[in-house]
């Protein structure tokens, strides 16, 4: 059932729905759950295997929250919040860094992320227009937490892609109470995906696109990747050029857009090398076509969960674990291939989606599969 502007309605794995949509949640829901993933088509990147939920929350500690605004016709939008563990982020920041494929975006905070190796906040995806909005609630909400009553400075960390095709961007929709509202509903468990949080307005290859997530197990560790996908290229799945047989009609598919990454580990990586997992998460963008536009904003987050290498307000020294520089590559490989199924799981999980009165078409599953079939997969 759909409740219309001002009442909340809780959708699965823990993601707020906000407004009034022309079709019923239930309907919207369900149709977004009858899609398959990557691995239901056989498209599961490289040798590696994903964890139990391929998704991000297969790292340990890692939470999720989404909340989804659709309102009448023009109105598709949201947050999505990723926070690395479920105490006090201020108090005990993880390693993070930073990559930047091409910077025609806005990644706020990523300044001092780059200097001090250090994430303190939850990682906040949502559009352009609203990394104000967003940045001041992760303030606030940072602000509030017991023990940070002495804070005079937060870093928080927003990234955003722009889904002014689909949604009135400039009506300036998202407010505090949504990011606060995907904020504390993050949570453990499956990762619900496609055309919802920062993803309910995205495009992606001329098709709909949104939140993709997936994961893999190397060794001890778990790599885990989130994507809000809005970029374009050449369609490419499991090495098929899909852009060669199919195409979303009168939408001409573009190079321009941006893609966010999220890339979470248990590994105990330092700053450095996280910077160089989130440039293969990057790189993994050009499996899928990807041809890294002057329009494009191509960001990635990386950051680590592993306990012993929080930095806290101790005034002494605090040992470090850190993998061996050889000791990477498995990681680097998990990264290149996560990221990749993740970019598969938005697309194929969205659902059609009008907005601005328009209809825009989800990637048509059926015809996917003969052109896979066509190509031997």
């Amino acid at each position: 059932m759909l409740r219309c502007a001002g009442e909340r309605v809780r959708g699965c794995a823990g993601a707020l729905v906000l407004g009034c949509a022309a079709v019923g949640l239930s309907a919207l829901l369900a149709a977004q759950a009858a899609r398959p993933r990557a691995a239901d088509l056989g498209l599961s990147p490289g040798n590696l295997q994903p964890g139990a939920l391929n998704a991000i929350t297969d790292v340990p500690g890692v939470l999720v929250g989404q909340t989804t605004i659709r309102e009448g016709d023009s109105v598709r939008t949201g947050v999505t919040a990723i926070l690395p563990h479920g105490g006090n982020l201020f108090q005990e920041k993880v390693p993070g860094a930073v990559f930047v494929g091409n910077a025609f975006g806005k990644l706020a905070g990523s300044t001092q992320v780059e200097e001090l190796g250090t994430i303190e906040t939850p990682v906040v995806l949502t559009n352009t227009l609203a990394v104000g909005t967003a940045v001041d609630a992760v303030v606030r909400w940072t602000l509030a937490r017991p023990g940070n009553e002495n804070a005079r400075s937060v870093n928080a960390l927003v990234g955003e892609t722009n889904d002014g095709m689909l949604n009135d961007i400039r009506g300036l929709h998202v407010t505090r109470d949504h990011v606060a509202a995907a904020i504390n509903s993050a949570k453990a468990g499956a990762v619900e995906e496609g055309s919802v949080g920062a993803g309910t307005g995205t495009i992606a290859f001329g098709w709909k696109g949104g939140i993709g997530t997936a994961s893999r197990k190397t060794g001890a560790y778990t790599m885990g990747v989130l994507v809000q996908t809005n970029y374009g290229g050449k369609l490419t799945m499991g090495g098929v050029p899909v852009w060669k047989e199919l195409t979303p009609g009168r939408f001409e598919p573009t190079a321009d857009g941006s893609c966010m990454i999220v890339v979470a580990t248990d590994a105990p990586l330092d700053a450095r090398d996280l910077k160089r997992l989130a440039a293969r998460a990057v790189f993994a963008l050009a499996r899928t076509g990807s041809t890294y536009s002057n329009g494009s904003g191509d960001f990635a987050i990386a950051f680590s969960t592993f306990a012993g290498n929080r930095v806290t307000g101790a005034s002494g020294p605090q040992a470090r674990t850190a993998l061996p520089t050889d000791g990477v590559s498995g990681l680097f490989e998990a990264a290149l291939d996560a990221t990749e199924e993740a970019v598969y799981n938005s697309l194929l999980k969205a659902t059609d989606n009008g907005g601005n009165a328009r209809p825009f078409p989800a990637l048509p599953i059926d015809r996917l599969k003969d052109v896979l079939k066509k190509y031997g997969r």
